[in-house]
This record gives C-alpha cells, sequence and structure tokens, in this order.
C-alpha cells in the first residue's frame, strides 16, 4: 500500500500524448546545451595544452646545459 503511494508520487503517465512535448523540447535543448559545454572544454584544453608544450619547450631551450666543471 505504501509503496504504491510513493511510487504514484513519480510515476506518471498522461493519457494525451501531447503533455511530452514540452518536457521533449526542454530535453532537446538541454542536451544540445550539455553537447556544445562538452565541445568547448575539448577545444580550451586542447589549446592550454599546446600552450603547456610550446612553454615546456621554451624552458627546455632557455636552460643552461649542466656539465661537471
Amino acid at each position: 500500500m505504501f509503496q504504491s503511494l510513493v511510487l504514484s508520487l513519480f510515476l506518471y503517465f498522461p493519457e494525451d500524448k501531447s503533455e511530452y512535448i514540452p518536457a521533449a523540447i526542454t530535453f532537446v535543448i538541454f542536451l544540445i546545451g550539455a553537447l556544445l559545454t562538452m565541445r568547448l572544454i575539448i577545444v580550451v584544453s586542447k589549446r592550454e595544452a599546446q600552450k603547456a608544450k610550446q612553454l615546456e619547450e621554451q624552458l627546455k631551450n632557455q636552460q643552461p646545459p649542466q656539465g661537471n666543471s
């Protein structure tokens, strides 16, 4: 009894299927936003990795050779 009452609070399947349209639109908007955000993070990450690599090369070239004297 209690379990069916709790589940009925979360499960709602409307008879009129047009009620799914706002949820589908919201889902698509958030999906596009998530994909664009992921793509932006990847692009920025690659750019930062390239900058780090260039800085590493620059520091290697500036470092004087260490020898025994």
